[in-house]
């Protein structure tokens, strides 16, 4: 299990030949709250940003993400006309309720399982001095589906 602010930023490379590719940018998740991919910024000018199916990733380390087949990596583009998704970016710092109304917090990070393609946990936060005098909250995920809008993100308790 990891999070996502220790995977963003990490170089991706390929196991063949121990190219670096790019590096994650993004964590791309289904409509139901499933991760199914990675974003990554492509390496030099004319390499464009990609897309890594959550099956095209070959392991992923502390220093590095490995992908063992460049050719299932889509184009952001490719991946926009396969897929509907959430980023992380449009999760982060939303406030996050449960089914019965309370609010929990706002969304710091997200722990997951990078085989399964599971969100396993959500990292919560009150805000800065709730944080140094409380610190944050790590909420265990349910398992089931949850709710995204533009306004929030309503969980289910276990």
């Amino acid at each position: 299990m990891r999070t996502f602010s220790k995977l963003k930023g990490l170089p991706v490379y390929c196991c063949h030949n121990a190219t670096i590719l790019g590096h994650i940018t993004n964590l791309c998740l289904s409509s139901k709250g499933f991760i199914f991919g990675l974003m990554m910024e492509g390496k030099g000018f004319f390499h464009r940003d990609k897309f890594i199916p959550i099956h095209s990733i070959y392991s992923i380390g502390e220093n590095g993400v490995m992908v063992e087949q460049i050719e299932t990596l889509l184009s952001i583009q490719d991946m926009k006309k396969h897929y509907t998704y959430n980023t992380y970016l449009d999760l982060e710092n939303k406030a996050v309720l449960t089914k019965e109304g309370n609010k929990l917090g706002l969304l710091e990070d997200v722990y997951f399982s990078e085989k399964l393609g599971t969100i396993e946990a959500y990292e919560l936060t009150d805000g800065f001095f709730a944080d140094i005098a409380e610190g944050k909250k790590v909420v265990k995920a349910s398992g089931e589906p949850f709710s995204i809008s533009k306004d929030a993100i309503v969980i289910d308790l276990m």
